[in-house]
């Protein structure tokens, strides 16, 4: 098992991405930023219905380094890329002037001179410790990161709630993902010990208290390996369903269903609609049920919730796959106390709540059942709540 603070930014670390920045630009840079990856404790496919989420960052980050230029390029570099240095002017970034990873910083760039903000070119170069494409928003972790660092080199000053904005336009508008905006948010606003309390309409977050060691309680993030891609049209067409079943309920979007008219409402929905309806309904109602039990202080109660999140999910989303169901069977046979895949789906992770002790046996247990299914053996990480993306260096 790989302890989640063994991957967080210490001065080794910074120290190693300031001469690699010193290297492949010819110059030091002015800062050094950290954003986190997130995993989502409950309120799955919630935030682009206007709902609730209950995500928490991780120890895991991308660190960017970051000079501006006074000439107008965009030159971007990641430790994790094919080693070439990807270059854009900045007057010239439009959807689809950059292509893979490049996409999401040249992306948020252009996202604040879409706003008119005044903001002109850098050198960066990128390291990162949030796995890509296993659900835990690697790629709203590099947005994020650049969003921070512009904010802060160009003096722009904006709240953390519109910065998470000017991210998610930049995953919909230039990266072409559909998402909703909880990712951004989380990296951006998460505080350390807590997990975040998010209402996606406004949107306005609180922190609520998620005490894991005192209780006695870890929980494991389970890497199924399985990558997804949320650009393929599986995101966009379940999006597309939740906002055609709001208008046929004449609803401005499905968080203004509460679960006591959701009968009668599926009643007037076409049948394909039915269940992503009853999701989106049944899970804003989890994510209160989960706020109530962490701000009474039980987060052992959380377990349950997990595992219907997780049926809901499998069964009337259908954006699991065997290898999560797999996990998630799993860890609750071994003694988890509940367990639910985190993210968009398709792939990607699950997490299990467990008593601290038994943490290495559940690992175990899923790491067994996997070699049995003749699945690639996941990769298993304790997790911790986290600080939101902030200057290190």
């Amino acid at each position: 098992m790989t302890a989640g603070g063994a991957v967080t930014a210490g001065g080794a670390v910074t120290a190693r991405v300031r001469e690699e920045f010193r290297r492949i630009h010819g110059h030091p840079p002015e800062g050094v930023w950290a954003a986190p990856g997130r995993v989502n404790l409950i309120g799955e496919h919630t935030d682009y219905n206007d709902g609730f989420a209950l995500p928490m960052a991780l120890p895991r980050t991308t660190l960017l380094a970051a000079r501006r230029r006074g000439d107008g390029l965009l030159r971007v570099h990641s430790a994790q890329g094919d080693g070439r240095v990807a270059e854009f002017a900045v007057d010239g970034l439009a959807p689809g002037a950059a292509g893979g990873w490049a996409r999401y910083p040249a992306g948020v760039v252009w996202a604040l001179r879409e706003r008119g903000l005044p903001v002109g070119g850098a050198d960066l170069h990128v390291d990162s410790t949030v796995p890509a494409g296993a659900g835990l928003s690697s790629s709203a972790a590099l947005e994020c990161a650049v969003a921070v660092a512009y904010d802060e080199l160009y003096g722009l000053r904006l709240e953390r709630t519109e910065l998470a904005r000017v991210a998610q336009y930049a995953e919909n508008a230039f990266a072409g993902v559909p998402c909703g905006v909880m990712d951004q948010m989380a990296s951006l606003c998460c505080a350390e010990g807590s997990a975040l309390h998010l209402d996606s309409r406004g949107p306005s977050v609180r922190q609520v208290p998620f005490d894991l060691t005192g209780h006695g309680l870890s929980l494991l993030v389970l890497d199924t390996r399985v990558k997804h891609d949320l650009a393929d049209g599986a995101y966009a067409a379940l999006r597309a369903g939740c906002e055609r079943a709001a208008r046929l309920l004449g609803l401005p979007a499905l968080r203004d269903l509460g679960e006591r008219g959701l009968a009668g409402a599926l009643a007037e929905l076409p049948g394909e609609l039915v269940p992503l309806v009853r999701h989106v309904v049944t899970e804003n109602a989890r994510v209160g049920r989960a706020v109530d039990v962490l701000t009474a202080g039980e987060p052992e109660a959380l377990g349950p919730l997990l595992t219907a999140g997780h049926a809901s999910l499998r069964d009337d989303y259908r954006v699991s796959c065997p290898e999560t169901d797999l996990a998630v069977d799993a860890a609750v046979a071994a003694g988890a106390l509940g367990a639910r895949m985190t993210g968009g789906g398709f792939g990607g992770s699950v997490i299990a709540l467990v008593p601290a002790w038994r943490a290495e046996s559940v690992g175990r247990a899923v790491s067994e059942a996997f070699a049995a299914a003749g699945f690639v053996r996941p990769a298993v990480l304790d997790a911790v709540p986290s600080a939101g993306a902030r200057r290190i260096a």
